[in-house]
């Protein structure tokens, strides 16, 4: 297992204690998990540079076109 040095700010120092001390586990182990949690939810770098690739996908107007009308209802008051 490697070995990690992070400098925090005291603040962010206070909270994480106490997190891990409620936790009930230490400190190393409490910004371990956070820090796999973040990577494993991350989306990959490849799916984020798709943003904005589709220049000519259409916008909503387009898509309702040729569906008529919304049809009225009935106020619930």
């Amino acid at each position: 297992m490697a070995n990690l040095t992070i400098y925090l700010p005291d603040e962010i120092e206070f909270k994480v204690r106490k997190a891990a001390s409620e936790s009930k586990v230490s400190i190393s182990k409490w910004v371990a998990d956070r820090i796999a949690t973040s990577v494993e939810s991350s989306l990959p770098p490849e799916f984020l540079a798709l943003a904005g690739a589709f220049p000519d996908f259409p916008d909503l107007e387009d898509l309702r076109r040729g569906y008529g009308e919304d049809a009225h209802s009935k106020s619930l008051d």
